[in-house]
Parts: C-alpha cells; structure tokens; sequence
C-alpha cells in the first residue's frame, strides 16, 4: 500500500505558496497523518494532459497490452497522467486497473471509409449512410468520445477531400450527442472543416487547413483544436513519399509551413487549443514536453502552453487538477518551468493516482 506523500512549495503557475498530501489515490490540503514528504521546497504542476494519443497503436498494429503498457508508462513517466486516446484498434481499458498508468478517457476506434485511411486502424464503413449508427457503436465502446476521420487523400482527385457529406456528418454529431459523448475529427485540409464545424464537432485534429472565417467559427461556438505540432512536422517525409501525387505532396508542405500562424491564429481568437502528442505510428511515446515547447516555438507565450498542457485540458475533459479530493496526480519541479521549460524534462518526481513513479 502506498504511504501518504507530502509536497510543498510553490503553484508552478501562479507562483503562489502550495501545499498539499495525498491520501490514497486522492490530494488533500489538510496533513494527512503518516505522510512521507517528497519535497519541501519544489515547484508543484498539476500531471500533463496528452489530449491526442493512441497507446493502442504502433508501427505494423497488432500491438499487446503488454506492449500498451509499456507505451503508457513512458507517457507517465513524461508527466502525462491524463490520456484522451482518440482511436485505437486495442480496447486498452484493462490498463485502468494497473495504478501506475495515467488515467484515460477514449474513443472507441477511429471512424472512416476503405482505402480513406491508414489500414486496419480503425472501422471502415463501405455505406457512408450508416455512418451515424457506427459512430453509436463507438460510443458505447469508448470513455466518452468518438472518433471520426474528417479528411484524407483520395487517390483519384490526387489530394486531401472529405470523408462524408454535410448530412452524413451531421446526422453523426447528433448521434454522438444523444449517447452522450463528445465528438472529434481528425483533418488536415480545409475542405472538410467548414461541414464539420457547422454540424457542431466538439474538437478538430490537427487543423492544419483552418483559416480565419472557420477559426472565428470555432472559437464562437467553442470548438476545441488539438494541432499536434510534432506530428505536423512529419509532413515533409510524407510528402517525400507521395511522388505519385504531386499536388497532395505540395498541399502537405504548404500546411506544415502554415501550422505556427494557424494556431497563432487560434489562440488569438479564442480558440480552447491543447496539448497533443499523437504518439503511437509515426511519434513515439513519452513527448509531451516536446508537443508544450513546440507550442511556444510557434510564438505562444509559456503559461498559456503550460495552462494548455494542464489545468485548461483537465477543466476541458472534466478532471481535476490539485483542489481537494482530485486524483493525486503531479508533478515536482526542481525550478519554475515558467522561467525553462526544460526543467519539465527533469522532474524530481512524478505522482500518479499518489504513487511516486
């Protein structure tokens, strides 16, 4: 059994004098008897949130739950102790009862079309009419989110294009919210957004393709953006590979050049923006503090992207951070990450579910 833990310093936000305890898996502000104190002069962040993750998935599929596990303790070994796993072909819910995992909440698998997306990753429907009713199977099956693959190359027109029609899209965002769950669509291009976002999607992917009208869209009706930074700069090597269709290839180029602007954009606007890795594939796990400084990279200040990585993502997907009775998930600081962020790199500890990792 884990031993009440003791930390104190300061909120590595605000800089405010902190002090708190856990009590089981729990943070206390008042002294919990018995506890071992950790630090007693650090600088305190509530545990990171990966918003776009897939621990189900690796180069070739056909990943283990061993090999999950494995893909996740990186990630919390990192500081990233809240998951939103956007798709998986793995039900990695069994990894909920190892106490060293970070917490997760998922979709089921990804939603899309033959030959629309990479193969095997997610449900590929044959009749896009019927795209509503799946989208209600992969609710079920999830943690509250399904989700849909808005874009993709079409080998016969050359280029990204959508998926689905306006109704299609439409008729799902409804089904997602009659089960209760909330909806996200991975896009690259602009084609798909403005059908996407006028349905009501609750978040968009990467966004690479946004523009000014379809982020002022977004940030009047709240539309969440996860832009994955580290994933966009893939998009040169996937350009290289796609000798075959030369206006696909320059298309990624010029969206990889634009992605700083557009989530400059997007803050600017209004927009909620928050950290995602999209590890699993083509980013390995265990980068969240790469995805947080690439954001400020793009000209985004320190605490916004510290804020986005934190207790914006959590207040975002209804979990706590470091009131009273929140899972006791932190991070200890040898230095205020507001002044470098490479301290992030270093913790002196991280505490998941108030075990010390």
């Amino acid at each position: 059994m884990t031993p009440p833990l003791h930390v104190r310093g300061r909120d590595a936000l605000t800089g405010e004098p902190l002090e708190l305890w856990t009590d089981g898996e729990v943070i206390r502000h008042d002294a919990v008897p018995g506890a071992v104190t950790v630090a007693d002069d650090a600088w305190l962040l509530p545990g990171l949130v990966d918003a776009h993750n897939h621990v189900g998935i690796a180069p070739g599929l056909g990943v283990t739950m061993g090999q999950a596990r494995e893909f996740a303790l990186a990630d919390a070994r990192a500081g990233a102790l809240l998951i939103r796993e956007v798709g998986s072909p793995v039900d990695t819910h069994p990894l909920d009862a190892d106490p060293r995992c970070p917490r997760f909440l998922r979709a089921g698998r990804h939603i899309a079309r033959p030959k629309r997306y990479l193969r095997d990753y997610g449900v590929e429907l044959d009749d896009p009419d019927s795209l509503a009713d799946e989208v209600r199977r992969q609710a079920r099956a999830g943690d509250g989110w399904v989700k849909l693959v808005g874009d993709w190359i079409d080998r016969e027109v050359g280029d990204l294009a959508p998926l689905w029609t306006d109704a299609q899209v439409s008729a799902a965002v409804d089904a997602a919210h009659d089960e209760g769950a909330r909806i996200t669509a991975h896009v690259f291009g602009t084609d798909a957004l403005p059908g996407l976002i006028a349905a009501g999607v609750d978040c968009i992917e990467h966004g690479t393709g946004l523009t000014d009208d379809l982020i002022a869209a977004m940030a009047e009706r709240g539309t969440a953006l996860v832009p994955t930074l580290i994933q966009v700069d893939n998009f040169p090597g996937i350009a290289d590979s796609a000798d075959r269709f030369p206006t696909y290839a320059a298309h990624m180029r010029a969206l990889h050049a634009a992605a700083p602007s557009v989530v400059r954009a997007a803050v600017e606007a209004g927009v909620p923006v928050y950290t995602g890795t999209d590890a699993g594939g083509f980013v390995g796990h265990g980068r969240i503090v790469d995805e947080i400084v690439a954001l400020t990279g793009a000209g985004l200040s320190t605490t916004i992207v510290l804020r986005a990585a934190t207790v914006d993502a959590r207040r975002w997907l209804s979990a706590g951070a470091l009131a009273d009775g929140d899972r006791a998930d932190l991070i200890v600081l040898r230095a205020d990450p507001r002044a470098d962020l490479d301290v992030l790199r270093a913790p002196d500890a991280v505490i998941s579910g108030g075990a010390v990792l």
